[in-house]
């Protein structure tokens, strides 16, 4: 099956990729991992004014949504382009707010989802106990804890992750109580799907930009006179990792379009592991020029092995897949 995309789509992804290439992402990115937020956040709020968040918005919010394909679409930018920041957090709080609706006038959805949109707002998301990413850049930090959902007043310490521009803490305990009930499981089911998708696309970006880096290398590199990307092996090692790539595409599109929590399960799965087989290709082709933090390849490489786990381990999700063939009761 093939998804096209319509010229609008086409050239919104243009115009994203456009304004991300003028952007300088890797100076930012590690501007984001040695403790200054300034030039990440120009970035999240040239990104608000392109749109991007405004996608997961609804209409009634001040958004454009919710509109999962062109997120999808966006996304997968974002990742070619290492974006950091609570990017996937805040899609799923604004699915989470989303799902609640409104209750009243100083409700949560209306209080909060027009910043999201708009940008003005950053918020992250931590569910269950775990860890939210970027708590002490966010805004907003959103827990989840079984059927109650609350405004934390803080984190805790933030702790290093195997990408160095993802930072994680804890939420601080406690907090104002925003909504309560099985609405709210209902709701955090709801944004998990949205975190998966835009995890995804965010994984296949990912993959996409270690494959193109890694071909231009290897058409560079030279060994016993010619170029290594001649040399067969590595040949073929770029079409496994393509191939992956390739496959993970259609289905990353297709469950933007049935939004099922399997269909987007099985997407993650497949765009997560495509991006980390590319990430191990890119590596070994590299050398040990790869290996080294002042190489850009290193911002694409360690996203790829943190996205592989986000939102869902392979394990997870595949189980969830299976869930839905077999019929059992999923647990996520």
């Amino acid at each position: 099956m093939r998804f096209l995309l319509d010229a609008e789509q086409r050239a919104f992804a243009a115009s994203l990729d456009a304004m991300l290439s003028a952007a300088d992402t890797p100076s930012a990115v590690r501007s984001w991992a040695a403790g200054d937020p300034a030039p990440g956040r120009a970035l999240w709020a040239r990104l608000a004014d392109a749109g991007v968040f405004a996608l997961a918005v609804p209409e009634t919010y001040e958004g454009l949504g919710p509109l999962p394909v062109e997120l999808a679409l966006a996304y997968v930018g974002l990742g070619r382009h290492a974006v950091p920041g609570p990017v996937v957090e805040s899609v799923a709080a604004a699915a989470l707010l989303s799902a609640l609706g409104e209750r009243g006038e100083s409700g949560p959805a209306k209080r909060l989802l027009p910043g999201l949109a708009s940008g003005e707002c950053v918020a992250t998301l931590a569910v269950d106990g775990g860890y939210a990413l970027d708590a002490d850049r966010a805004t907003v930090v959103l827990t989840v804890e079984g059927a109650a959902l609350r405004l934390a007043p803080g984190h805790g310490p933030v702790r290093a992750s195997v990408d160095p521009a993802r930072r994680l803490a804890r939420p601080a305990d406690g907090g104002e109580l925003l909504a309560s009930g099985p609405q709210v499981v209902n709701a955090a089911r709801q944004a998990l799907t949205w975190a998966r998708l835009t995890t995804a696309a965010q994984a296949l970006g990912v993959g996409l930009a270690l494959l193109d880096r890694t071909v231009a290398y290897v058409g560079q590199r030279t060994q016993f006179g010619v170029p290594v990307g001649s040399f067969q092996a590595v040949k073929h090692r770029l079409a496994d990792a393509r191939t992956a790539l390739e496959f993970a595409r259609p289905l990353l599109f297709g469950a933007a379009l049935t939004m099922t929590p399997a269909d987007v399960a099985a997407a993650k799965v497949m765009a997560a592991e495509a991006a980390y087989t590319t990430a191990r290709t890119a590596l070994q082709l590299h050398g040990a020029i790869g290996y080294t933090a002042e190489y850009d390849l290193s911002l694409w490489l360690t996203k790829a092995r943190a996205l592989r786990t986000a939102w869902g381990t392979p394990g997870e999700c595949r189980a969830r897949v299976l869930a839905e063939v077999s019929g059992a009761r999923p647990r996520s």
